[in-house]
């Protein structure tokens, strides 16, 4: 171009000097002059938009200085035709290449990673570019031909390539994308197992492999492989058997008794003996000599298969045996509680009647004071709940507690309370074996204990068919549901006929606050105020009656949420009105073959109080101290009463050790009578 513009000029030039010009001298000075400027400024203009144009054209033109020749040929020989048409294609709209255009991210769309719309977005910034040259240079041949190429260039082969080069580009990064993910995913799992096992997960001495003693993979390795050694002896022994082989049975027969006592009781490779080491060399090497004489992959699996049942159902009946055990235990009074139970029951009737009576009985009928109501036999255990009620109290001078417990326990529970009076509290003990009105006729309880199907539900002889068969229900088998201090709850109007309210106590709670806001809660109309303990479908009215029976299908929702007893605050009044007791008479005569419900005071209570109970905050009661080793230590502490609901009373051997100080705290160790019955904490 800018040799044509050169010579268009001179030829102006010279077309005046011919004209006849007035200055021929000067004409010609200025012709002689500018020419050559001209020629060379042209020269360079074309030089420098013919490389930009197209690499072809430079490589065709003469004028093009050397070092130009020398870069195209290196370029040539490190660039296939091919790619360089897609440079080419890719740069004749972007300018003359220079470091800035770089640094400005003018870069061809191949290096980006985008979609389809960089395509577009490239396709129509060419197109705009093409005709805004035509428009600009419209009688320029050479770049309207170089227009036209680039247009033609949007649909070609070489285009349809790139954009499939693309396309797997970017399938690519998305696959790699995916697979980092699935690395990250298998890393947080792997990381989430590993701090999993630093979690002692076992319940009760229930085993889990996520164990501390499982965390090495190196810890007693010797012990477990002699167990292992052991097992896999009885399977080959088991095939020799089959087939008869006695030489081989004989033998390992004799290794397995010899494994067995090198083992002995030993959970740890410290405990094995000296011969371990040998016993399992000897073992070992019959092992081999039985594998390959036995070994059959479908027969050795038959019988480790058949071992693994055979375990599982002595596992099952030494659960079974277990459970019976625990049942046992928790029904059972310690030697210690006994004792003292003894001692004080010998010293009260060795005091004088009239050094028998507790002070201040006028506040008993006093409706204006704070009443509990607590029904025991445990004189340890009832020594907590008011110890820990009356330390906790702001005003102890206004509670008063009704004690009433039976014969066997009513001069040592008098007696403790003598010798220990609550401070400035009122107490008072009765005996339930002196309530007359409490008979068989008025009470459908003491008419079914009589009868004989309930004495052969409790008294069976044969002690093996009572685990076989019973061992479903042993939590029902308890003697606390034959004494009449368990149903004693059903009659308090009749127990306290002057009173308004009372806040009903069991033996096993522990009392953390004041109390006397219980009184202040308004219960809407409603007799019973307690704590709510169904969750998502755990205790609710399904899990105790039987939703099988019509009166109980017709009559309650299996969903109802259902209450705990243990720690209660009743209406007094509104009991009256409602006939609570006449309701409990009710359900208790329909349940006399326990077709509603099985034994226990929870689902009558249930049943009676139906649509008759508020619910409590939580914080006032939280229960499962005795059967649940997860409870929140906040929640514990957070609590007005604890209540060790369970097997594993805070007083039995069997009591879990992160609960038992909250017990045993409000306990005078140092009380002669507890140290003469060696109680210790």
């Amino acid at each position: 171009m800018g040799i044509k513009r050169g010579g268009s000029n001179l030829g102006v030039h010279r077309y005046r000097g011919n004209g006849g010009s007035k200055f021929p001298v000067l004409t010609l000075v200025m012709v002689l002059i500018l020419a050559p400027m001209v020629f060379f400024i042209g020269r360079g203009i074309y030089s420098t938009d013919s490389i930009d144009e197209n690499e072809s054209s430079i490589s065709s033109k003469q004028d093009v200085d050397w070092r130009t020749k020398l870069a195209l040929q290196h370029v040539k020989s490190l660039f296939s035709k091919d790619v360089i048409e897609v440079i080419k294609a890719n740069t004749d709209d972007m300018g003359p290449l220079s470091l800035d255009s770089f640094r400005k991210s003018n870069f061809s769309t191949s290096w980006k990673f985008g979609g389809q719309e960089n395509v577009s977005d490239l396709e129509s910034d060419s197109a705009e570019v093409v005709e805004t040259k035509k428009q600009e240079n419209p009688n320029d041949k050479q770049e309207n031909s170089l227009d036209d190429d680039h247009s033609q260039y949007v649909d070609t082969p070489t285009n349809l390539a790139r954009r499939q080069l693309r396309d797997k580009r970017r399938e690519q990064r998305a696959a790699n994308l995916l697979k980092h993910d699935d690395d990250v995913i298998l890393k947080l799992e792997n990381e989430a197992i590993e701090r999993s096992k630093s979690v002692d997960s076992a319940v009760l001495g229930k085993y889990s492999i996520w164990r501390k003693e499982a965390d090495n993979e190196n810890v007693d390795t010797t012990v477990r492989l002699m167990r292992d050694q052991i097992i896999m002896a009885r399977v080959y022994l088991s095939i020799a058997n089959m087939k008869n082989k006695s030489d081989m049975v004989q033998e390992l027969q004799a290794r397995i008794k010899e494994s067995q006592r090198a083992l002995g009781d030993a959970t740890t490779d410290n405990d094995l003996s000296r011969s371990a080491p040998e016993k399992i060399k000897a073992m070992g090497q019959l092992l081999s000599k039985a594998r390959d004489q036995f070994y059959d992959c479908k027969l050795v699996t038959g019988k480790l298969r058949a071992m693994l049942q055979s375990a599982d159902e002595q596992v099952r009946s030494l659960k079974k045996q277990s459970t019976f055990l625990s049942q046992l235990a928790a029904k059972t009074i310690p030697n210690g509680i006994h004792c003292l139970s003894m001692r004080l029951t010998i010293e009260y009737y060795l005091l004088p009647p009239e050094k028998r009576k507790f002070p201040k009985s006028e506040n008993l009928v006093n409706p204006s004071l704070y009443h509990y109501a607590l029904f025991s036999d445990n004189v340890l255990a009832a020594s907590v709940v008011v110890n820990s009620t009356i330390m906790n109290a702001k005003e102890p001078e206004k509670h008063v507690f009704h004690l009433v417990s039976d014969k066997l326990n009513f001069g040592a529970m008098n007696m403790w309370f003598l010798l220990n009076p609550p401070g400035n509290a009122t107490i008072h003990v009765e005996n339930v074996d002196e309530f007359k009105w409490l008979n068989s006729s008025y009470c459908p309880v003491l008419r079914q204990l009589e009868s004989a199907a309930m004495k052969e539900f409790y008294f069976k002889a044969d002690h093996h068919t009572s685990l076989s068969a019973g061992s479903s229900n042993l939590k029902y088998r308890n003697p606390k549901y034959l004494s009449m201090l368990n149903h004693l709850r059903f009659y308090l109007p009749q127990v306290y006929p002057k009173l308004n309210k009372i806040l009903f106590l069991d033996d096993d709670i522990v009392v953390q606050k004041d109390l006397t806001g219980l009184w202040k809660v308004d219960l809407k109309g409603k007799v019973n105020g307690a704590v709510e303990t169904c969750g998502e479908s755990f205790h609710r009215f399904d899990k105790y009656l039987n939703f099988s029976n019509p009166h109980i299908a017709r009559n309650f929702d299996p969903n109802a949420c259902g209450w705990a007893y243990g720690m209660n605050v009743f209406d007094l009044k509104q009991w009256k009105k409602w006939d609570i007791t006449g309701i409990y008479h009710k359900w208790q005569n329909l349940n006399e073959d326990r077709v509603l419900w099985k034994l226990g005071t929870l689902p009558p209570g249930l049943m009676t109080f139906y649509g008759l109970t508020h619910p409590l905050d939580k914080s006032w009661h939280v229960l499962g101290l005795g059967y649940n080793p997860s409870i929140d230590k906040i929640d514990i502490e957070n609590a007005a009463v604890v209540h060790y609901n369970g097997n594993m009373k805070p007083w039995l051997e069997l009591a879990m050790t992160r609960y038992r100080s909250y017990w045993v705290k409000y306990i005078k160790f140092d009380h002669p009578y507890i140290r003469g019955c060696k109680i210790n904490e």
